[in-house]
């Protein structure tokens, strides 16, 4: 079964390398990947993951001021009664010396995942499919698709 993530970039921030790569990445792993590009707002993360009816969340900032774009995103989540997943990374946060309180501050704030923006794309689709609960080995894939 494919499950959809929405993916796109927070806030004001115009960096479109990255979820340009993940997409990609996402793609090639099996999802259905509805990409939000740039500059989105929390709404528009919440409306298209209801109007796609999505798993999962994976929200991307580079610019170094994700803090303030991501205050009262998940509250917007809980008021649209939405149970998704959510992942967050990439550079969050200006001057960012210590990761862990970083990750620490986004865990704090609702994210499932927090990634820094040395992440590789495996890690991140491993961690999706383990939270979604997506394992399977190579075999059991063929044999589904065999038995379809």
């Amino acid at each position: 079964m494919t499950k959809t993530v929405i993916l796109g970039v927070i806030g004001s921030d115009a960096h479109v390398v990255g979820i340009t790569i993940l997409e990609q990445a996402l793609e090639a792993a099996g999802f259905d990947v509805v990409n939000l590009g740039v500059q989105t707002s929390q709404e528009d993360f919440v409306e298209a993951t209801s109007a796609n009816d999505a798993e999962a969340v994976l929200v991307s900032s580079l610019y170094g001021h994700a803090k303030q774009d991501c205050e009262g995103f998940h509250q917007r989540i809980a008021d649209a009664d939405l149970d998704v997943t959510t992942y967050i990374g990439g550079n969050l946060a200006v001057g960012q010396d210590d990761f862990e309180e970083t990750r620490k501050f986004f865990r704090e704030l609702g994210f499932d995942r927090v990634f820094n923006s040395e992440t590789d794309p495996e890690d991140a689709i491993e961690a999706l499919r383990a939270d979604l609960d997506m394992r399977s080995t190579e075999s059991e894939q063929e044999s589904q698709t065999v038995s379809a």
